[in-house]
Order: C-alpha cells, then sequence, then structure tokens
C-alpha cells in the first residue's frame, strides 16, 4: 500500500503547473524562535536539521526535515493593502517534512497580496516516537497563536482576527489546534501564555486524517466554540476527501459557520500553484470567505 509520503510526492511530481507570477515570498520581516529557552520535551535526540531542494510542480520544493527549534517567519502586506488581519500558515509533510514553500513562503505572499500578514510556522517534525504525531506540533501552534496574539500592537495587527491555515498534515494541526485552545499541551512559560491560543478562523486545505467512518477523529472535538472554518479539497485526492467532508459536517451540527469546497480533480499537495484544474482557483473562494466573514476590513478599523 503506498505509503502517506509517497503519495505526496506522487502528487508533487505529477502536477505540471507554474507557480501565479513568482515561486517566492520575499525575505520575511523577522523570524523569531517559538519557546524562548527550552523546547517542551525535546532531549537532543533528533538529528540536525536539514534543508533541500528537490524538483516539483511548476519549479523546485523547498524541503525542510528534522526540525526540534521550532521559528516563525513574518511576512507583512504593505501599508497601504494592510487590513490587519493575520495568518499563522502550517505546511503539510505527513509530520514527517515541511513543504516550506510550495505550503509556506508561497501561501505568507499570496495572504500579503489581499492584505494579511502571513506568519509560516516551522513546527517540530517528524513525530516524536510514544507520542501522538500532532502532540509537539500542537505545543508549537498553540503558543504560536499566543506570541502572535502579544506581538499584534507591534505588528499592527488585530488581535481579534488572528487565523491558522494549514495543508495535508498541517490541516490536520489546524483543526487539532482549534479544537484544543482550552488547556494548552504544556506548562505555560510566559506573559504571551496568559493569552488565548484559540485561532478566531481557520483556514484547511486538502487536511489529512480528519475522517473516523461516519464522523471526525476524537482528537478533534468540535463545539459551537470552534472557531469559523473554510475547507477545500479535490475529489481525487488519495488522502481522502472525506476527511474535509466529514469536519464540515461536525462543524454544521456544531452550527459553527463553515465553507467547504469539493473539486474533481486535483489530486494532493497543489498549494496555491497554477494548474488547469479549478482546484486552483480555492485562493479566489478564500478570499471572497474571508471579507463575507468580515476578516479583511479596511486598514484603519484594525483596532
Amino acid at each position: 500500500m503506498m505509503t502517506y509520503l509517497a503519495h505526496w510526492f506522487v502528487a508533487l511530481t505529477a502536477l505540471g503547473f507554474l507557480v501565479d507570477g513568482r515561486a517566492f515570498a520575499a525575505d520575511p520581516m523577522l523570524t523569531l524562535d517559538v519557546w524562548p529557552g527550552k523546547v517542551p520535551g525535546e532531549t537532543g535526540q533528533i538529528a540536525a536539521e536539514g534543508s533541500k531542494t528537490q524538483p516539483g510542480p511548476g519549479g523546485n520544493i523547498t524541503i525542510i526535515s528534522n526540525v526540534s527549534k521550532p521559528t516563525l517567519a513574518v511576512y507583512k502586506p504593505t501599508k497601504e493593502k494592510d487590513t490587519g488581519a493575520a495568518v499563522v500558515i502550517c505546511p503539510g509533510g505527513g509530520y514527517s517534512i515541511l513543504a516550506y514553500d510550495l505550503e509556506g513562503t508561497e501561501v505568507a505572499d499570496w495572504l500579503n497580496s489581499i492584505g494579511v500578514t502571513g506568519i509560516v510556522l516551522k513546527y517540530r517534525v517528524p513525530a516524536r516516537p510514544n507520542l501522538p504525531r500532532w502532540e509537539p506540533p500542537l505545543q508549537d501552534a498553540q503558543r504560536a497563536i499566543s506570541l502572535v496574539r502579544s506581538k499584534a500592537t507591534e505588528w499592527g495587527i488585530d488581535p481579534k482576527r488572528i487565523g491558522l491555515l494549514g495543508f495535508s498534515a498541517g490541516g490536520n494541526l489546524t483543526a487539532v489546534a482549534s479544537t484544543h485552545f482550552d488547556k494548552r499541551a504544556y506548562e505555560a512559560i510566559d506573559d504571551a501564555d496568559k493569552l488565548s491560543c484559540r485561532p478566531d478562523f481557520g483556514v484547511l486545505i486538502y487536511p489529512a486524517w480528519l475522517e473516523n467512518g461516519d464522523s471526525v477523529v476524537p482528537e478533534v472535538p468540535v463545539t459551537a466554540q470552534t472557531p469559523p472554518m473554510f475547507l477545500a479539497h479535490a475529489n481525487d485526492d488519495p488522502i481522502n476527501a472525506e476527511s474535509s467532508v466529514m469536519m464540515y459536517l461536525a462543524l454544521k451540527r456544531a452550527k459553527v459557520p463553515a465553507e467547504l469546497h469539493l473539486f474533481a480533480k486535483g489530486g494532493h499537495g497543489f498549494g496555491l500553484r497554477k494548474s488547469d484544474h479549478p482546484c486552483s482557483e480555492w485562493p479566489q473562494r478564500c478570499e471572497e470567505w474571508m471579507k463575507s466573514q468580515g476578516l479583511l476590513k479596511s486598514s484603519d478599523a484594525k483596532h
């Protein structure tokens, strides 16, 4: 049986399309550590972090592996476009590696184009032994949301319009973090952790491993307090479009505002890069949804 990562790499090499005008975001405004000191639970047994470039859709892809020191890379839109909204981005990669540009920096570039601060979270991979694969990344995501919220005034963002966006395993992480905000997965360490780690909205793009028969998995307990969500998936995705369908139905039953787009073709791992398939239009649909939710206000309405 083909593994998750095998499906993911097949998808990357099989899709023949171009980046929408540019492949990479500009340099970040700043990059900062998620954790000010020791990273919770880390023992130093993971190999050194690595980065490599390999062929992929529309050009090369940057793959990051063995992350033990999570970071946030902050990309700001121009002052003229800035709406005050911000989104923390969780790249995919099966909780084994991170597709750092395809599902990270290129996403920040798009968000900047619609007036949103894009913040790429380099969370811990691969999955740690004897722990749920999402647990250390959940710690990183919870800390990231609170840390961004603590920097709202400094970075010129609205602390009530901070979202979480994830692809594939990053979509799984987004769902878990969006339903685990009432209790931290780590001991609070500073004033930033006194602020909420609840995302104000979530964007799940071909999220993985959320379906459990006719419901969502137990580690994603959707309630009426779950933030509003936008979901997009391709029907021919080998990583199961039911993952998005069951998440949407759970949100609907909980009366949480949600929008789901299922595309006939597109496979897995298409990111934002253009193709002949309608799935490449999901960023436009997501922008429309964000506007309809009141998330893309004018810059003079940030606070």
